[in-house]
């Protein structure tokens, strides 16, 4: 109680909400419930919130759009930070773009093609938010983040909550799915983007070309968080897994695809458990089949 009300003294009391079921904020729709959950509206908000749980040792994870994360079905112990409406802004300035944390990777590129600049075509089917984009250097289809991205305003959470410091790209050390942020546990505030001018019909027109890839080759009929493993160097873990003969295979109503075996899906009512189990079994038998240990590309919260 004592916690809820030190969250309501900070955030504002509408915005602190005990017992949060996960379901609806994460994209596999499997899960339990966050013990608070906490909507920072603004970015004196968020840093307060951090450095209050950070000092009083209590567990944490900022959210985005929830497309790369699984909440196991006994919950989350400890708070659920979701940025507002204060990092929901795009500005635009000649060929640069700024954007808030908890803008989606598809509103960007959408105000991007709108505006004639070129770059982030790659990232218009991509469900996730700048902030997580950036956290894991996202990608698909031969583009990253890193390939645009100009810098960060990052909040260090490693030891003592800093105030918000700019990292250019190069500082940020993106590589495939991965960041700094990641080992130093930064908390994305804004990006800001540089992109190219470009024919608004040619990037339209890619748009659309990606989006009708999509369409043919992955599950989008069912919940999922996406590619559900890394790419192993040298490999493609699809391409393993079907190797492994696991196509198809089924936990509960968690499933391998049959339509693109890198993806997990949620055929109804599966459960975070389901989904877990399925991960360990095609992880094990694809390293029994083949040598490689396929990593995870989920972020799991919670006990499993």
């Amino acid at each position: 109680m004592e916690l809820e009300k030190s969250l309501a003294l900070i955030a504002g009391e509408a915005c602190v909400k005990k017992d949060e079921p996960m379901l609806p904020h994460c994209t596999f729709r499997a899960g339990g419930s966050a013990e608070y959950f906490v909507t920072a509206e603004d970015e004196s908000v968020l840093k307060e919130l951090l450095e209050f749980l950070s000092d009083k040792g209590v567990d944490h994870f900022v959210l985005g759009n929830g497309s790369n994360v699984l909440v196991s079905d006994s919950g989350y112990k400890g708070v659920i930070i979701k940025p507002g409406r204060g990092f929901e802004k795009i500005e635009i300035l000649d060929e640069r773009l700024k954007a808030g944390s908890a803008v989606s990777l598809i509103k960007l590129s959408m105000t991007a093609a709108e505006a004639s600049l070129t770059g982030l075509e790659f990232a218009s089917g991509i469900p996730g938010s700048i902030g997580g984009a950036v956290y894991m250097n996202a990608g698909a289809y031969g583009g990253e983040i890193k390939d645009c991205l100009e810098y960060a305003d990052i909040i260090f959470c490693d030891g003592n909550v800093t105030g918000v410091q700019r990292l250019s790209v190069s500082e940020l050390s993106l590589s495939y799915r991965h960041s700094l942020l990641k080992e130093k546990r930064g908390v994305v505030v804004s990006a800001g983007f540089k992109l190219e001018k470009g024919d608004a019909d040619a990037i339209r027109a890619r748009i659309e070309e990606l989006k009708n890839l999509r369409v043919l080759k992955q599950p989008l009929d069912h919940p999922s968080a996406g590619s559900t493993f890394k790419r192993p160097e040298g490999y493609y873990a699809a391409k393993l897994i079907e190797e492994a003969g696991f196509k198809g295979l089924s936990e509960g109503d968690a499933c391998v695809s049959e339509k693109h075996s890198g993806f997990i899906v949620n055929k109804g009512k599966a459960t975070a458990s389901d989904i877990y189990r399925l991960m360990c079994r095609v992880e094990e038998g694809v390293y029994k089949n083949s040598g490689v240990r396929l990593e995870p590309e989920v972020i799991l919260l919670g006990d499993f």
